[in-house]
């Protein structure tokens, strides 16, 4: 078992494989091991602590050195977070103070003297010429010596570790959970998926894989096996050919294809072959990605291949020499003509199709009679459309304008967001809840219906995981939309960046906006200090790495906002990078320390957008003045260069109304709908735990649940999407 799978164990499932080892006297060895956990944050379970004890000490060092560097990774510990202001957040000067100070040394220096004087004369100064403007003036030691050590209190993160079974296990268990997930996964977790896929091909399989890129991926891993490939559609062969390529399955970007051997070019067009001879009409499915289909043929070279016939058909229409009529325009011709009903009567074969187009449906319907057969044919095919395409629509419907008019967001697969007028008709109200009303109960009849459910409040308002995309991997990441309590009375953001092959400047900063969305007043490089916080200093260049901070008072905040975000001033983006995170951390007001300390860290998301600017999160502030994180992961276009506070306020200004006043579809909704059904809730807020198995929802496993349950953290969130 290679050492990156079992560390894929033990970020996705917080669970620590069985150490192989006889048993032995490795008490000593595992309470050593605890402690060394405890200063990243993270701790054994007391069932772990007991089972490590009873191994040998060689076999619970072995596992230390191997779990160790994997959760200082997944609280950003594994890299030196230096600040340019050794005192930070104490001692930071006010902003022209400190920019004349750099000034003064540039002109005192006889190296640079001139030249700055030459810059001077023509009334201009760059502060990137200046030689100890956005470099460390110390080292990360000396830093380290100026700080004292973090005090402890109860409030500090503690991620606790539990015992897994055998490795085996716990990697195909994993395996089978990411393939089989109801939703798309991020591209952090589909690289994880095909390194699982890889070691997995002829083991057991997930009954189904619902989503396309998934099954590419083990399509991918099912090809170098020599197993059959799984396919059902035309498009699943270019989904594969992409993923062979190096490109995304996703097909939201080109891939060039690569020259292929001769195996996987047969096995390509055997399988384009099969699905055309059982299936004609799947020729259609070519017009979505004909220049696509082109590129492939070139290098597939189904004319070669004369028992294939059927495979040189998916070629010939890419290039227009046959005909195959799309589903979609018998559906354009019906709606031209304004026969909404025989458009909705079209759709009824793909179900997830007619869901997503009942907003057009309903608004081109010309009378009541046609918009309630609209409603009707979605109450049909509700049944066996996808459980996150019913979810998906749910909240769609439940977010419509009654009236028209106001903005509307726009977040496409990549977490790019822009936002535009919206000029929609509104939908009918009573067509409107009566869709509703279907809806949820379909999805009420598709939900387990457990004995016993223990929920932990604050989980409650955890965004459903529709999507992969609407969330990225790290730690205590949460999907969009999810809100999260946030208590402590220092704030503080951190930004790491490490370029790869040129200068790269990353600048973390922050807004406050009042309730009106308004901007107040922000800081950033230009604004090193305020009454609500600190910036640390402006790094300009990352070849051994560089980190931000912002340390903010909650209590002193004048505003009802805080947005923070960090911007692409010069370089590489932030998927060209060698490495790039966001995160946040949690004090109390005399709790000392260095800039980063990992027990504080309460969230560390991997930026890894195709923006020019991250917004990972918006704080916002209650009628009651506690604070709660609304997870937003988005980026946006921003300009090429030299990205800043002043110049994009006005965007995240617009931005944010929709996205926070949006009612996102979350783990509340589900409880409710479960209880309806007869399901027994009970809210658990750290008290003691029942004696037999529950189905538990919460951030983290406690402590003591009986091992039969059933338990549901954001590792595995996308579990409670309806199959």
């Amino acid at each position: 078992m290679s050492q990156r799978l079992a560390q894929l164990v033990v970020r996705h499932t917080l669970r620590l494989p069985r150490p192989a080892g006889g048993p032995g006297q490795g008490a000593v060895a595992a309470r050593q091991f605890d402690v060394a956990l405890m200063a990243t944050g993270f701790k054994l379970s007391a069932g772990l602590l007991e089972s490590l004890s009873g191994l040998s000490a060689a076999a619970v060092v072995h596992t230390a050195v191997r779990t160790l560097p994997t959760v200082r990774e997944m609280a950003g510990d594994h890299v030196r977070h230096n600040a340019y202001f050794i005192d930070f957040p104490a001692n930071v000067p006010d902003t022209e103070d400190f920019w004349r100070a750099c000034l003064v040394e540039a002109l005192t220096d006889p190296a640079t003297r001139d030249a700055t004087l030459d810059r001077l004369g023509a009334g201009v100064v760059d502060l990137l010429t200046l030689p100890s403007y956005g470099s460390y003036q110390h080292t990360y030691d000396e830093l380290l010596s100026a700080h004292d050590a973090l005090i402890s209190v109860a409030g500090d993160r503690v991620t606790v570790l539990h015992p897994g079974g055998p490795a085996e296990e716990e990697i195909g268990a994993l395996y089978l959970a990411l393939a089989g997930s109801p939703t798309p996964l991020g591209e952090d977790v589909l690289s994880d998926l095909r390194a699982l896929a890889a070691h997995c091909a002829d083991g057991p399989q997930p009954e189904t894989i619902p989503v396309r890129e998934n099954r590419a991926v083990v399509n991918e891993a099912r090809l170098t096996a020599g197993a059959p490939l799984l396919l059902d559609t035309v498009t699943d062969v270019l989904r594969l050919a992409c993923a062979l390529s190096g490109g995304s399955p996703a097909l939201q970007e080109p891939t060039p294809f690569r020259t292929m051997p001769r195996p996987v070019r047969r096995a390509l067009l055997a399988g384009l072959d099969s699905l055309v001879a059982g299936s004609p009409a799947r020729l259609a499915d070519v017009h979505a990605h004909r220049e696509r289909w082109k590129r492939l043929g070139e290098r597939l070279h189904p004319h070669e291949y004369p028992r294939w016939p059927h495979a040189a058909e998916v070629f010939a229409v890419a290039r227009g020499e046959s005909a195959a009529r799309t589903f979609d325009s018998r559906v354009e011709e019906l709606l031209a003509a304004d026969d909404v009903v025989g458009a909705a009567r079209v759709l009824e074969a793909a179900p997830g199709r007619l869901l997503r187009s009942l907003d057009r449906l309903l608004r081109t319907a010309a009378t009541p009679q046609d918009r309630d057969a609209v409603v009707a044919a979605a109450e049909r095919v509700a049944p066996k459309a996808a459980g996150r395409v019913v979810l998906a629509v749910r909240e769609h419907l439940d977010n419509r304008p009654a009236t028209r008019g106001g903005r509307r967001v726009f977040v496409n697969r990549s977490g790019r967001a822009w936002v535009a007028p919206d000029d929609r008709r509104p939908l009918p109200d009573p067509q409107r809840r009566r869709l509703l009303d279907a809806l949820d109960a379909e999805i009420g009849r598709r939900l387990p219906s457990p004995e016993r459910l223990l929920v932990d409040p604050e989980f409650l308002d955890v965004a459903l995981p529709l999507s992969g995309r609407a969330t990225t991997a790290g730690l205590g990441v949460l999907p969009r939309g999810s809100a999260s309590r946030v208590d402590g009375e220092l704030l503080r953001f951190f930004v790491y960046w490490k370029q790869a092959r040129e200068t790269t400047d990353f600048d973390l900063s922050a807004i406050l906006l009042d309730a009106r969305y308004r901007t107040k007043s922000w800081l950033d490089y230009t604004a090193l200090s305020s009454l609500e916080g600190e910036h640390s200093g402006d790094i300009t260049s990352a070849p051994d790495g560089a980190s931000e901070f912002i340390n903010l008072r909650l209590d002193k905040a004048r505003c009802a906002f805080i947005v923070p975000q960090v911007n692409i001033f010069a370089g590489e983006g932030f998927e060209e990078v060698e490495e790039s995170f966001f995160g946040f951390m949690l004090r109390d007001g005399e709790q000392l320390g260095r800039p980063f300390e990992p027990r504080t860290v309460r969230m560390k998301s991997e930026l890894r957008g195709r923006g020019k600017v991250a917004l990972p999160l918006v704080f916002r502030r209650g009628n009651d003045g506690r604070w709660t994180a609304l997870w937003l992961h988005l980026y946006l276009r921003g300009m090429p260069d030299a990205n800043r506070v002043a110049a994009n306020r006005a965007t995240v200004e617009s931005l944010l109304r929709p996205l926070v006043e949006r009612r996102y579809l979350t783990v509340r909704h589900l409880v409710g709908l479960m209880a309806a059904g007869g399901t027994e809730v009970t809210e658990h807020d750290g008290g003691a735990l029942p004696e037999g198995p529950v189905t538990y929802l919460g951030s983290t496993r406690p402590e003591g649940l009986h091992p039969d349950s059933v338990v549901v953290t954001p590792g595995n969130l996308r579990d409670v999407i309806p199959a």
